[in-house]
């Protein structure tokens, strides 16, 4: 008997609390082993990415996930396996991302201009998860049974 594959509910619609924040230009969430669980983008961009398409939102989310494996990787390496990673920020010189853990299995990234009060921002991200972080996190997946013999 082969394993079941079952989709990902998305759950962009979530995130257009964060995507009406001025200077907010893109959300996404994505498992940990880099699924996009959705997306949204803030309305009227303009720029090289005025809208995050499905196939740059499933790109971002490999991102994503292989940052928060390595920021993983570097916190336990300087404070213990026990150490947690809460939240990752990337600056660039057109803007920020950050990144938080979105409940078990799952990670919230947006994507900001330069002129974007992050530290509002990176409230509304954890005020997002205290209210929906049961539906964005992301249960681990069954393994694939063995066939019959």
């Amino acid at each position: 008997m082969a394993g079941t594959i079952s989709k990902l509910p998305d759950v962009g619609w979530m995130l257009r609390p964060l995507t009406g924040i001025p200077g907010v230009r893109h959300a996404v969430v994505v498992s940990e082993d880099g699924l996009r669980m959705g997306h949204d983008s803030a309305e009227g961009l303009s720029g090289e990415v005025s809208r995050l398409g499905v196939d740059e939102a499933e790109s971002l989310a490999a991102a994503c996930a292989a940052l928060t494996v390595t920021s993983q990787s570097t916190v336990s390496l300087l404070f213990g396996e026990e150490a947690g990673v809460r939240q990752l920020m990337i600056e660039s010189d057109s803007g920020f991302v950050l990144f938080t853990s979105a409940g078990q299995g799952a990670s919230l990234g947006v994507a900001t201009d330069t002129e974007t009060d992050v530290g509002l921002v990176a409230q509304q991200m954890q005020l997002l998860v205290a209210k929906i972080g049961a539906h964005l996190s992301s249960q681990p997946r069954d393994p694939m049974g063995r066939p019959a013999s």
